[in-house]
């Protein structure tokens, strides 16, 4: 079990080796459901892209072009899918 301290806002944060478990990263979220006796379950957000999206992104006028890390980041993003 992993203990989590509250900010004075309110907040937590969860400690990468749980964001590794749920198979999130920076910019991605995650879904809280809320149980009975005071319990809730945490779990990866399901991606909603589109391949429309996708190629929509790309078609989009730049001032440069993209480089194939931004295409693959892309990509990754719009088909994200739960596991």
């Amino acid at each position: 079990m992993t203990t989590l301290k509250i900010t004075t806002k309110g907040q937590v944060t969860l400690k990468q080796s749980l964001l590794k478990h749920l198979g999130v990263g920076p910019g991605q979220k995650v879904e809280v459901d809320k149980l009975p006796e005071g319990r809730v379950v945490v779990k990866a957000a399901r991606q909603d892209g589109t391949i429309s999206n996708f190629i929509g992104c790309l078609s989009q006028q730049a001032t440069r072009p993209l480089t194939i890390d931004k295409i693959n980041e892309v990509a990754a993003q719009g088909w994200a899918e739960e596991n």
